[in-house]
């Protein structure tokens, strides 16, 4: 009797049930969306019965759909676990290593080329996403490390903090504030601040909340932009503040200037390696590349919401917008 079914079929049709969309699920699995269709078509095809329910309101699982979604979840995890006892001892040929697109540390730059220059032989490809899109990679097998922004959920992952990016404020560089060498969020109670939306990153967002309700903030919220360009160039012109990781203090504007924040500890964002369990030595290799003294010494500590599962996308309008 022929098989049916094949592991490249399960994946696609695992990652349709869990978005229970077809463009959330192409996107995810870096396809578009018209091959997916036609290979879930194929998949029903062979197996005689329709999985998926496809109205104009959306997509739905059928009987037949939420009777295969518990095996195809299985069948992922044992190709995952398979995956990383082969690789437990060592590095796999192509590392595949995201970096979040939250914030950009020096260390990021030549970070692959160090990699392959330790381990000759391996070839390392990097994606550059939101944190917990890599999350979601990560756990699908996708990738095999990835340095995301804490705070951020990371359910089944290893995550170990590895560094930290405390907020600054870029004001008008005319602005009477400018004056000072550091500023207090009281301080800028009264300005209008650029933010980000909640469903960028919750973890991070409801951290900052948490802080500013601490502090009695609530300055007037302005929606940030897209892009940290264009963010900056709203910022000289007198708009609005903006509170972003430090490492953004390495872009030059005209007409902005960054100013240290007293609570700018409190709202760091953090930069954590995450992988599956039982990678050590990669983790090793992709720590001694970073560079960092918590390659040597244990992690500062969590933020407050950080746990095994830890936090995501750093904190700035900017770091949170390009989550």
């Amino acid at each position: 009797m022929p098989n049916l079914l094949d592991s490249r079929s399960l994946a696609l049709f695992l990652a349709v049930a869990e978005a229970l969309s077809f463009r959330q699920a192409a996107e995810a699995l870096h396809l578009s969306q018209p091959p997916l269709s036609r290979a879930i078509r194929e998949l029903e095809e062979r197996l005689g019965t329709q999985l998926f329910d496809r109205t104009p309101k959306g997509v739905a699982l059928t009987e037949a759909g939420r009777r295969l979604l518990p095996y195809a979840r299985r069948v992922g995890q044992l190709l995952r676990d398979a995956q990383a006892a082969v690789a437990a001892q060592g590095m796999p040929a192509t590392l595949r290593l995201g970096l979040t697109s939250a914030v950009e540390p020096a260390w990021f730059r030549g970070l692959a080329q160090r990699v392959q220059a330790a381990r000759p032989g391996t070839t390392v490809t990097v994606v550059s996403d939101a944190s917990p899109r890599l999350v979601r990679h990560l756990g699908a097998g996708r990738l095999d490390a990835a340095f995301v922004a804490l705070p951020t959920q990371a359910p089944g992952l290893e995550v170990q903090e590895l560094d930290r990016l405390p907020m600054v404020v870029a004001m008008p560089s005319s602005h009477p504030l400018a004056r000072r060498r550091s500023v207090r969020l009281a301080d800028l109670a009264s300005e209008a601040l650029f933010w980000f939306e909640r469903a960028r990153q919750p973890a991070f967002y409801d951290h900052c909340q948490q802080v500013f309700s601490r502090h009695g903030f609530a300055a007037p919220k302005l929606r940030e932009p897209a892009d940290h360009h264009v963010l900056l160039a709203e910022v000289a012109s007198g708009r609005g503040m903006a509170l972003l990781p430090r490492s953004f203090t390495a872009l030059r504007r005209p007409g902005v200037v960054y100013r240290a924040l007293a609570e700018g500890e409190a709202l760091a964002v953090g930069i954590g390696l995450a992988t599956r369990e039982g990678r050590q030595p990669l983790r090793d290799v992709l720590i001694a590349a970073a560079g960092l003294a918590s390659a040597r010494h244990p992690p500062p500590p969590p933020h407050p919401t950080a746990g095994k599962a830890r936090r995501d996308k750093p904190g700035s309008a900017t770091a949170a917008r390009r989550r």
